[in-house]
């Protein structure tokens, strides 16, 4: 039974998520019906993440695979996945950007070409294995996802590139922009998605339409305007023939998700309080203590599907809503305004630190400007970065509007996403974080509290994943239905999202 036939007769998609992180794509996939047979993940802490949610108690789906180091028939058998060849119907994912640096379009082709041309240009290696891996599971469709830098990378449309290979291999292949607050995830994230099909499978590209609809603050131009400016820029967009304008978002659309309607339900965290009831400590946060909900007067629509996602429900407590212990700055995040950046933050320390020195001089303790004790004190208010140099190192976050974009960098700091309630006066939690981006309050994170930061600002948020797969999914059907092949039902892939 060939693969379009198995679909056509009724069988969910199986789908193998390579570079998978901790599971964002897998879990948009999964929740719209598809089966995750595998994934490829080379980092610990996300591989045993994405083994503990969707292949629990199979350690071999838990341990970190190198794909430079594993190839598609020791994949293959190592899951028990059957013939490579006919044992996966859809491959997503997407290897790092920093893989296609300065790899002309003509280098590509001799990548793809030469298998070991890797080896000349160990730059290319990842998308090389990439493409591997679609050669040998020979999957009826592909999903990519990437920064919008892609577009102009050192002045390569690398979008563009991976499609015209994907062509030559019988795909037809089309990429867009899409920002994730469009299609009901709490965050101002942009990112760019490539679709490729089978030729004889569909003869279109179609990406999903918005649901949600949000002004940008001001001054927000976007990646989106940023890198197609480069496009035009450059002469790339005129050369794009696989690039496909975004679906239009409209203000008649649902108001989209913001961070107050994502994050007010969740229990309360008093970062001072706590920390003078010596209840918040230094040390590394494990998630080995349950906190209950607590009361909620009314859950949002949001919320309410964070806390009931099926298959992915926390029962009546969090294990994960642990915070960073910053004792310097819990003072100054209290003071600091929605959309306050460290400049201000920086401005608004100067001055406490002034009020504390004010303080000191009334109890006739003055103290001398340049002095160890001075320096202690100035220390132990102001952070020591350059505003010059940083302004964009932290913010606290809009309360009524969505989060501006989590990075993989919140692994080191959270700077970036500083609460919006003044009381609590603390940066985001893990759980919180997982919130913006859109993953349910049961799904696990492997690992402390660092690792578990840096794998959900890596993740392609499962709303937006499970759009896409949606979509992907009507595609497949709408060919099925015009063919006379039958009718594609894969279980809930149609069904709205949560």
């Amino acid at each position: 039974m060939s693969k379009l036939a198995r679909l056509r007769s009724g069988k969910a998609p199986r789908v193998l998520d390579l570079f998978a992180g901790c599971g964002g794509l897998s879990l948009g996939f999964h929740s719209a019906g598809f089966e995750i047979v595998g994934a490829v993940e080379h980092d610990p802490d996300a591989a045993r993440s994405h083994g503990l949610n969707f292949h629990p108690g199979k350690d071999a789906h838990a341990k970190a695979i190198d794909i430079t180091e594993t190839g598609p028939d020791e994949l293959a058998r190592t899951l028990e996945l059957g013939e490579t060849s006919q044992a996966v119907d859809i491959i997503i994912g997407g290897p790092p950007c920093q893989a296609f640096a300065r790899v002309g379009r003509p280098k590509l082709r001799e990548v793809d070409a030469h298998p070991e041309a890797f080896r000349r240009d160990p730059r290319a290696r990842l998308y090389q294995e990439y493409l591997h891996y679609v050669e040998a599971f020979k999957p009826v469709a592909v999903l990519m996802e990437n920064v919008p830098d892609v577009l102009n990378h050192g002045g390569q449309n690398l979008a563009e590139e991976i499609c015209e290979v994907l062509e030559d291999k019988g795909y037809i292949a089309g990429y867009t922009l899409l920002n994730a607050s469009y299609y009901g995830v709490p965050q101002m994230r942009e990112r760019m998605f490539l679709m490729a099909y089978r030729r004889d499978a569909v003869d279109q590209i179609v990406f999903p339409k918005p649901t949600h609809w949000v002004q940008l603050p001001s001054g927000y131009e976007g990646s989106r305007a940023v890198a197609l400016k480069f496009l035009k820029k450059d002469g790339l967009l005129e050369d794009a023939f696989d690039y496909i304008a975004p679906p239009e978002a409209k203000p008649d659309l649902s108001p989209a998700v913001t961070a107050r309607q994502a994050l007010g339900d969740l229990p309360r965290i008093d970062a001072r309080k706590e920390m003078a009831e010596g209840r918040l400590k230094r040390g590394a946060r494990r998630f080995d203590q349950l906190i209950p909900y607590g009361h909620a007067s009314k859950l949002s629509d949001y919320a309410n599907t964070m806390r009931s996602w099926p298959g992915f429900e926390a029962g009546n407590a969090l294990s994960d809503h642990v915070i960073r212990f910053l004792p310097r700055d819990y003072p100054l995040f209290a003071r600091l305004e929605p959309g306050d950046q460290y400049p201000q933050a920086f401005a608004q320390a100067k001055v406490m630190f002034e009020e504390a020195l004010q303080k000191l001089a009334a109890q006739s303790k003055p103290l001398k400007e340049g002095s160890a004790a001075y320096e202690a004190l100035r220390k132990s208010i102001v952070p020591p970065y350059d505003p010059g140099k940083f302004p964009n190192k932290w913010r606290k976050m809009w309360a009524d509007a969505p989060a501006r974009t989590l990075m993989a960098h919140l692994g080191k700091d959270s700077y970036s996403h500083i609460h919006y309630d003044h009381a609590q006066a603390r940066t985001i939690s893990v759980r919180e974080a997982a919130r913006l981006q859109s993953f349910p309050d049961g799904f696990a994170f492997s690992g402390t509290m660092n690792p578990a930061f840096r794998q959900i600002g890596n993740a392609v948020p499962p709303l937006m994943a499970k759009a896409i797969a949606t979509q992907m999914a009507a595609t497949l059907m709408q060919e099925s239905q015009e063919s006379d092949y039958g009718h594609y039902k894969a279980a809930g892939a149609l069904q709205a999202s949560a």
